[in-house]
């Protein structure tokens, strides 16, 4: 008889803690149907994002030799005070999930091409090139994301990432690839158990937003708006999604937009800025995010 009881109770020991890792495992992939803010917007806090890492190729204010969504233009960006990083995701030929910026190969590597038709294995094996002012201050080549999100879960406290998916490049791919990019960054996602909470995942095609709201439904997502469409049509097909903001390029954006976006519930993101006068402008936005090209620019501007 203690033996029976002695039985259960361990019994019931197994089976509590197999319901706690459960419940765990379920709470972050469905727990809320609509994911919280991404910034503190009452307290007129602005998130400092270092747009694609440090920027882009720059000769000079700054000068900027590290190429765009780069490991070290990550490391940069979060060494100068970044709250996060913007960094730009394309799928693989093999369907891995790389950082890159360009629509072909040609413009920054020593190859030619699309990142869609190579496998990851050769990807991560091409060096970047910028030029010669460039090249002699870095020694980068393209990474996995799975290799980012290893290397920033080591940091004391998980910074801030914008994942922005670039789903059409230059060799003719038109979205046939999306669901298979939503589906393996939905993998990595819960494989690394990234907080959502420090998570954007932002493009221009709604139907991946659809897919991501659910592999993903406590992931907030960004929809973006490009040059000539309207904001109004936008803002209605995000809130249909179930989208958390709006992201808009610097040349779009206005204090009456940023305020129009807010009023309709979502967060502003803006991107762009490097000089000190379009921060400013920016700034004078009161968005909820800037994906920055300069970020000590932006912290002094905020005086932070």
């Amino acid at each position: 008889m203690r033996r029976t009881k002695r039985a259960r109770r361990i019994g019931g020991g197994i089976l509590l803690l197999a319901g706690l890792l459960g419940a765990g495992h379920l709470i972050w992939e469905s727990n809320a149907s609509v994911p919280g803010p991404l910034t503190n917007r009452h307290a007129g806090h602005i998130q400092v994002i270092g747009h694609a890492g440090s920027g882009f190729f720059t000769p000079l204010n700054p000068f900027n030799p590290l190429p765009p969504s780069s490991l070290a233009g990550v490391e940069k960006a979060l060494s100068q005070g970044a709250d996060g990083v913007e960094i730009d995701v394309q799928l693989s030929q093999d369907s891995i999930p790389m950082l890159y910026h360009d629509p072909t190969l040609n413009s920054m590597t020593t190859d030619s091409g699309c990142v869609s038709q190579q496998p990851a294995a050769a990807l991560v094996k091409l060096p970047y090139r910028g030029g010669w002012g460039y090249d002699l201050f870095h020694n980068e080549r393209l990474i996995t994301l799975e290799t980012l999100l290893a290397r920033v879960a080591r940091y004391p406290q998980y910074p801030y990432l914008h994942l922005d998916l670039h789903e059409r490049d230059g060799c003719g791919g038109e979205y046939s690839r999306s669901p298979a990019l939503a589906r393996a960054l939905a993998a990595l996602i819960r494989r690394y158990q990234v907080p959502p909470d420090r998570l954007l995942i932002l493009t221009t095609y709604q139907p991946t937003l659809r897919q991501l709201r659910q592999a993903l439904p406590q992931v907030p997502l960004g929809l973006e708006i490009t040059q000539g469409e309207d904001l109004v049509a936008g803002l209605a097909a995000a809130k249909g999604i179930g989208v958390q903001a709006i992201v808009i390029p610097k040349a779009l954006a206005t204090p009456a937009q940023v305020a129009q976006v807010q009023a309709a519930g979502f967060d502003a993101v803006l991107f762009g800025g490097r000089s000190a006068g379009s921060i400013r402008r920016l700034v004078a936005a009161h968005p909820d995010a800037i994906e920055v090209d300069n970020v000590p620019q932006l912290l002094r501007t905020l005086q932070r």
